[in-house]
């Protein structure tokens, strides 16, 4: 297929010497399930491309970043991304990852809607993941590998949508703007000054930025300085400096504006999970 497409710009800078990782050269999956384990080091990427099956990529640790062409989907530990058929993408690791990566035939997933979206990995995924990782690439899928295999993917679709997503809208001049404020997310300017910019009224901006991205502009800013709160989060850096550095006025207040976004605290999104590959 062509890897052709215009890529949402990248929440995490990537470094001149981030080292390129190549994905299998697959012309289909041997097995309806097909796991990759890989630790990936910082700043890793992979070139856009696309494939017929779907993919999900789930983060042990670090935060993995999917790009396609309507946005970008960030996945903190016990995260995944899920990555429909067909779907031109590029994942990068910001810092050191260890990532589990499942193909599946997309023929087994019809249940799932056509988009990407962000998945909250259960305990149990999360062991059968790691079981299935441990098993031979083409195991009998009629011994237990394949049961496994079987319960995951019953398992998979029952995960919850997270909103660890920013899509970005099909409208030019609306692309732009989101583009700007992901290049500077400090921007200050308010909904009538960026829909004077646009040449767009007030009233216009708001009805097509909420149809095309299915948040409203205040929202769409707040959850892009939250995502891009997590690499910062993610390396070390105390959670009062991301708050100050993120423009809330207080600790709590961040925190507040987090838990609403994302579910759970800072400290909790990265407390560290055992890993368990046997």
């Amino acid at each position: 297929m062509s890897n052709s497409g215009h890529l949402a710009p990248a929440l995490t800078p990537r470094p001149a010497d981030a080292p390129e990782r190549s994905v299998p050269a697959l012309e289909r999956l041997p097995r309806a399930v097909y796991a990759r384990a890989e630790s990936l080091p910082a700043g890793s990427w992979v070139r856009p491309h696309r494939h017929d099956w779907v993919q999900l990529s789930w983060a042990l640790s670090g935060v993995l970043e999917v790009r396609t062409d309507t946005g970008c989907w960030l996945a903190p530990p016990q995260r995944a991304v899920w990555i429909p058929p067909g779907t031109l993408h590029e994942v990068n690791a910001s810092a050191r990852a260890e990532m589990r990566s499942l193909y599946l035939d997309a023929s087994r997933t019809a249940w799932a809607p056509p988009r990407c979206r962000v998945l909250a990995v259960s305990p149990l995924v999360r062991e059968l993941i790691l079981a299935l990782s441990a098993r031979p690439l083409e195991y009998d899928p009629d011994g237990p590998a394949g049961r496994l295999a079987e319960v995951l993917l019953d398992a998979i679709a029952e995960l919850p949508e997270l909103d660890f997503g920013l899509p970005l809208p099909a409208d030019a001049r609306l692309r732009r703007l989101c583009e700007a404020l992901q290049a500077e997310p400090a921007d200050a300017r308010t909904l009538p000054e960026w829909a004077a910019r646009c040449g767009l009224s007030e009233r216009t901006l708001t009805r097509r930025f909420r149809r095309e991205t299915g948040l409203s502009f205040a929202d769409w800013r707040r959850r892009l300085r939250l995502l891009l709160a997590l690499g910062a989060l993610e390396a070390g850096r105390s959670v009062t400096a991301v708050a100050l550095d993120s423009g809330y006025d207080s600790l709590s207040a961040f925190i507040a504006a987090f838990r609403n976004e994302f579910g759970t605290t800072p400290k909790a999104l990265f407390a560290p999970a055992p890993v368990n590959d046997g």
